[in-house]
Parts: C-alpha cells; sequence; structure tokens
C-alpha cells in the first residue's frame, strides 16, 4: 500500500520523543473511553444509569467516555464493577 503524505508526515513527528509521548497518552486515553463506552452500550445501559449506579453526574460518565485522562484506578475499578466486568491493566515492554 502506498504512503500518503500525511503517513510521511506522521512518520516524521513520531520522531520526536516528546511529541511522540504525548500522541501514546493521548491515544491511551481515548482507548480507554471508547471501551468503556462500548462496554456501556453492550449492556444497553444509559450514561445516566451508569452514573446513578455509580454516584455520580452523567457529565462525568460522559467525560471519562471522551477523554479518560486522568482517571484513577480506583474511578475505573468502580466504572467496570458498574459494567458488569473486571479491569485489566497491563504494562508491556517499549517497541
Amino acid at each position: 500500500m502506498a504512503k500518503t503524505n500525511w503517513d510521511r508526515y506522521f512518520q516524521s513527528q513520531m520522531q520526536d520523543a516528546e511529541l511522540r509521548t504525548l500522541v501514546e497518552a493521548e491515544r491511551a486515553a481515548l482507548e480507554i473511553g471508547h471501551r468503556l463506552a462500548t462496554l456501556r452500550r453492550k449492556r444497553k445501559l444509559s450514561q445516566t444509569q451508569v452514573a446513578a449506579a455509580l454516584k455520580m453526574s452523567p457529565a462525568t460518565i460522559s467525560r471519562l467516555e471522551h477523554n479518560a485522562r486522568n482517571v484513577t484506578i480506583e474511578t475505573l475499578l468502580k466504572v467496570a464493577r458498574a459494567l458488569g466486568a473486571a479491569l485489566d491493566i497491563r504494562v508491556k515492554a517499549a517497541k
């Protein structure tokens, strides 16, 4: 598959260690939020229902689903339990 100008630009930018770190952190936060939202929908629950079960505001659940930056492990555990799920945190060796 031919690389686009965007692909080449992105790869050149990822050579900057500081920028790469920021992009990886953002990607991780987005992935966590996406997984929470996907699981909630799979369980056929609204953000309001999950929030009520956790005694949180629906805005907090929305914020977790859209950008899970700076969320505590304790909060992730509570949300996972409310969704009938387990929290699985992995630390992988860098590539």
